[in-house]
């Protein structure tokens, strides 16, 4: 048996730590052995539906309390486990339905396992010819025991962002989650007796699926887990919990956090919340600004936030999950550079005065990674030389499943190329400046989109998080951007003509390049991942 599964079988038969699922309204507890003993059901209706080791399972469920036994049961058969993204009440169900049919066919899918609020989407699966099953009607089996599985099979089949017409899956082993959950169990140090996590994150998402649901599955640590819906309902929910269950541990992205200090300061009265407990918040999945942990810091402190547990990260699907952290306790550390020499030299050079750049160090390699930075002519840079990061070591995935059939996502030494522009300091830690696709070129100057958007975002009437800068004429001589934005008073011709004004002040003030065009929009328009990352190449549409 592979060291995934005896492990975590293992952990579920002694462990009397759980899983609280159902809040706010419905709270109810399942030890990790209940939930054992759910996915040993399971797994007897996946063998009845013809289950077996080595297939694929893809599962569309919302909840929780559903997922986690789900998963197990299917781990429990030697098969994969594959979340689906979700429909919205915006979604087209048709359009989702061919485009999940895609992805199915990708798989090869076996069957797809539904659970709520998901129910009315399953006639239009099994209409196609899908093997549906019902995840309530599973439990109703007779108990099974885990077949026997090994550390090369696959665990999950994890979908990119956007995984749309052209599904790509990333290929997680039991051997990429033993070695990657290992990892952030030591660099996190965590005590499975006095730990308990907080999570919001969507279950369709690697972070929220693999770091905080299976690890903590796999380990038997206390988990607080609400669904995202939960969480947007109530953005103070998140706080309620962390001091509702003296929570220790949590994660969010850079968006998620900038959010939180906006609801603290206006719902949320001095020392309403007790949040000294949380030793550990994670902030990752995207780049991570310094102001917004500063702004956090300073609207949790009066609820006892320390700043020392804030822990920017580093990671992705294609590490299992994460590539790198601080040290625990170290809070976040801000590396300073020469802007000028970042954009024209591409070297991170420490600097204090006149035009800088504050990036947020993300840690060493976590164990089992090595990380080096090459430039465009595929050389290896000293510290400090700005080019793509590349990863390797046991956590990386092999590769992805695809129309085409299998991709490699290493080379034939066993690097990985990120896709992600960045270098590494005098002490190794990993520091990201941006997506090389999404880098802007005018002038010889490299620009990054995250400096645009965060210079846009200042401008008072412009959505947290809906600011997107979108690259023009990539690769001419008349290279340059546009800025899209969105504003609830969009309809408003004197406050648009405002707004335009003022971000196109904020971003030549930032980046010394004034953008083509900058448009205002609605909310909701600016296309984004089933996790909430910006599509900036998805946005060219709407500011052409």
């Amino acid at each position: 048996m592979s060291q995934f599964t005896e492990t975590m079988l293992s952990n579920a038969q002694w462990s009397m730590k759980g899983m609280v699922t159902g809040e706010p309204d419905a709270p109810m507890r399942h030890t990790w052995a209940e939930v054992h003993a759910r996915a040993s059901r399971i797994a007897g209706g996946l063998a009845a539906a013809g289950v077996g080791h080595g297939d694929a399972v893809a599962v569309l469920a919302g909840y929780p309390v559903d997922i986690a036994p789900t998963a197990q049961g299917i781990w429990i058969r030697g098969a994969s486990v594959t979340m689906l993204h979700q429909p919205t009440p915006r979604t087209d169900l048709m359009r989702w339905a061919e485009e999940t049919m895609a992805v199915l066919e990708t798989i090869d899918a076996k069957a797809v396992v539904v659970g709520e609020p998901f129910l009315p989407a399953a006639p239009l699966l099994t209409e196609r010819g899908i093997r549906v099953v019902i995840a309530s009607e599973l439990l109703k089996a007779d108990p099974v025991r885990a077949v026997t599985s090994y550390d090369d099979d696959l665990a999950l089949m994890q979908l990119t962002s956007g995984s749309t017409g052209s599904p790509k899956a990333v290929r997680i082993t039991h051997a990429n989650v033993v070695s990657n959950a290992e990892a952030m169990f030591a660099g996190a140090e965590v005590d499975v007796e006095s730990d308990v996590i907080v999570s919001w994150l969507p279950c369709f998402h690697d972070m929220g699926m693999t770091g905080f649901l299976t690890v903590p599955m796999y380990f038997g640590v206390e988990l607080i887990k609400m669904t995202p819906m939960d969480f947007l309902r109530d953005n103070l929910l998140w706080v309620k919990l962390i001091d509702k269950y003296r929570g220790t541990m949590t994660a969010a992205p850079n968006f998620a956090y900038k959010l939180l200090a906006k609801r603290l300061r206006s719902l949320a009265s001095p020392g309403q919340f007790d949040l000294s407990s949380l030793r550990w918040a994670l902030s990752g999945a995207e780049q991570v600004d310094p102001a917004d942990v500063e702004d956090l810091c300073a609207a949790g402190a009066p609820h006892g936030l320390r700043a020392e547990a804030i822990l920017p990260a580093y990671g992705m699907a294609e590490t299992t999950v994460a590539a790198s952290f601080s040290a625990c306790g170290a809070g976040m550390t801000v590396d300073e550079i020469d802007a000028d020499l970042l954009a024209v030299l591409h070297r991170a050079v420490p600097a204090t005065r006149g035009n800088t750049r504050r990036l947020v160090t993300l840690g060493p390699p976590l164990n089992g990674l090595e990380a080096r930075i090459l430039d465009e002519d595929g050389a290896v840079l000293p510290a400090r030389g700005v080019g793509v990061i590349h990863l390797r070591g046991d956590p990386v995935t092999p590769g992805y499943t695809t129309v085409a059939g299998f991709i490699s996502a290493q080379d034939d030494q066993g690097w990985y190329d990120t896709g992600d522009l960045g270098y590494l300091t005098e002490n190794h830690d990993i520091v990201v400046c941006g997506r090389l696709k999404d880098v802007i070129i005018m002038a010889g100057r490299n620009i990054y989109p995250t400096d645009i958007e965060r210079a846009a975002a200042r401008v008072d009437g412009v959505r947290p998080g809906c600011a997107v800068a979108v690259r023009l004429d990539a690769g001419h001589s008349r290279e340059s951007f546009a800025v899209a934005v969105e504003c609830k008073n969009f309809d408003d011709h004197d406050e648009v003509r405002r707004i335009e004004h003022q971000v196109i002040h904020e971003v030549v003030v930032e980046v010394n390049a004034r953008p083509r065009n900058v448009v205002v929009l609605a909310p909701g328009v600016i296309p984004k991942t089933p996790s909430g990352k910006l599509r900036r190449a998805h946005a060219l549409a709407l500011v052409t």
